[in-house]
C-alpha cells in the first residue's frame, strides 16, 4: 500500500469510528450484554448542590424551581456553593426561609473546590449536583434516585432538554440534533453496564464514592462521574429524570465555550491517569466516545487531501471526496445564513455545526498540548484562559 493510500485509510477510519464504528459496537453490545437497572420507590436523603459564581439573575428562580420538584422536604437538603460571588447572589439565598436551604459563602477558588466543599458538607446520602440556570421538572428527582435502589448503581445522569429561543442563529438545531444522537449512545451504554461520563445539567452519585477533584482546570462532570464506575459502580441514564435547557444562540458564544469544554475534558481523561486504560470496556467507552472524537479534526483534513489526490484512480474515492466538498460547502453556507430563517434549516445548520464542534475540539486541544488552562467559570461570552 502507497503512503497515500496508507493516509487515507488511517484518516478514514480514525473519522469514521467514534461516529459509526463505535455505535454499532454500542448496539451489538447492548443486544448481547443488556443489564437492566433494579429500580424501586426509594427516598433516601438527597443533598442538592448548586455551584454559583455572580448567579444573581439565576439563583432565586433556581430555588423556587428545586423546593417544587415534590420530593419530601424532610429528605431534601440543598446547598448553594458561591465561589466568591460579589452580587446579590448571597443577599437572594439568605432570603429562602425554608431551613432545607444553606449557603455556603467561598472566597473565589474555582468550581472544582466549589464542589469539593459542597460534598464534604453535604449531610445527604445522595449527592445531586445541578447548575444554576437549568430547570428541574417536578418529578426528575424521584425518578432520578429510584435507580439507587440497585447497590450495583453509583452514579445517575438526567436528561436534558433544549428550550428554543427567539432570535437563534442556528446553532441550536445542530446542538439538538447533535444531542439527540449522543444521548441515543448514552442509552445503549447504560442498558450495557454504564455511560461513559455525565452531564453538568443534572447527575447524581453516592456520597462515598465522591472522590475530590484535584485540579480545577478539569471537567468536572466528567472528572467526578467517571470515577463511580472506576470504583466498581456502575453510572446509568434515567431518561425520565427531565431538565431544560437554553438552546445555544449565537454561534460565537458557543464555538468559544466548545474551546474550553474541550480542553476541560481532555485534561479530566488525562487525569483519571490509569484508569483510562485498564477497566475493560468502560475504557473503550471512554477512549471512544470521547477521547478519539477529540481527535477526529486532526484527521479531517489529511482525509479530505488524500481523497482529492487519489480520486482519478477510483469512482469511490471521487464520491468520498464530494460528500466531504458537499458537507464542508452546506456548513459555510451555514456560516453565512446564521441568523436568517434558512440558517436554521437542518440542511445547513448540521454541517455547520459539526464543522464548529470540530474546530473548536481541535483549538481545545491544541491549547491543552500549549499548557493553556480554561477557567471553569467562563460563561457562554467569554472564555478565561490561564
Amino acid at each position: 500500500m502507497s503512503g497515500l493510500l496508507l493516509l487515507f485509510a488511517a484518516s478514514l477510519a480514525a473519522c469514521a469510528y467514534p461516529y459509526l464504528g463505535y455505535p454499532v459496537i454500542l448496539w451489538i453490545r447492548s443486544r448481547l450484554e443488556c443489564r437492566p437497572v433494579r429500580k424501586a420507590d426509594v427516598r433516601p436523603f438527597v443533598t442538592v448542590i448548586i455551584p454559583v459564581r455572580n448567579e444573581g439573575c439565576l439563583i432565586g428562580r433556581k430555588l423556587h424551581n428545586t423546593l417544587e420538584l415534590e420530593y419530601p422536604r424532610d429528605r431534601l437538603e440543598v446547598l448553594v456553593v458561591s465561589d466568591g460571588s460579589s452580587d446579590r447572589t448571597h443577599e437572594i439565598v439568605r432570603s429562602f426561609w425554608e431551613a432545607s436551604v444553606r449557603l455556603i459563602p467561598l472566597p473565589h477558588c474555582g468550581k472544582g473546590r466549589a464542589l469539593n466543599v459542597g460534598a464534604r458538607e453535604a449531610q445527604g446520602d445522595i449527592l445531586v449536583f445541578t447548575d444554576a440556570d437549568i430547570a428541574i421538572e417536578p418529578g426528575c428527582l424521584a425518578r432520578l434516585v429510584q435507580n439507587f435502589a440497585d447497590p450495583e448503581v453509583g452514579g445517575v445522569c438526567g436528561n436534558k432538554l433544549y428550550r428554543p429561543v427567539t432570535g437563534g442563529d442556528g446553532t441550536g438545531t445542530g446542538e439538538g440534533i447533535y444531542w439527540t444522537f449522543d444521548k441515543w449512545q448514552k442509552r445503549l451504554e447504560s442498558r450495557a453496564g454504564s455511560v461513559f461520563g455525565a452531564d453538568g445539567a443534572l447527575h447524581a452519585i453516592r456520597r462515598e464514592l465522591y472522590v475530590p477533584i484535584e485540579d480545577p482546570s478539569h471537567a468536572d462532570d466528567l472528572a467526578i462521574s467517571a470515577r463511580v464506575v472506576l470504583q466498581g459502580r456502575r453510572l446509568v441514564f434515567e431518561p425520565g429524570a427531565l431538565t431544560s435547557e437554553e438552546e445555544p444562540a449565537d454561534a460565537r458564544e458557543e464555538f468559544r465555550r466548545k474551546v474550553r469544554i474541550a480542553n476541560q475534558s481532555f485534561r479530566a481523561l488525562l487525569g483519571l491517569r490509569g484508569g483510562l486504560w485498564r477497566h475493560g470496556f468502560y475504557s473503550v467507552q471512554l477512549v471512544s466516545h470521547k477521547l478519539l472524537r477529540y481527535l477526529v479534526p486532526f484527521f479531517l483534513p489529511p482525509l479530505f487531501v488524500s481523497s482529492l489526490l487519489l480520486s482519478g484512480r477510483a469512482p469511490a474515492f471521487a464520491a468520498l471526496f464530494g460528500a466531504q466538498a458537499i458537507v464542508y460547502g452546506l456548513g459555510a453556507a451555514g456560516f453565512l445564513l446564521r441568523g436568517t430563517r434558512p440558517g436554521r434549516w437542518s440542511l445547513f445548520a448540521v454541517p455547520f455545526f459539526f464543522c464548529l464542534v470540530n474546530v473548536a475540539a481541535l483549538l481545545g486541544i491544541l491549547s491543552v498540548l500549549k499548557g493553556r488552562r480554561q477557567a471553569t467559570w467562563a460563561t457562554r461570552s467569554s472564555v478565561e484562559v490561564t
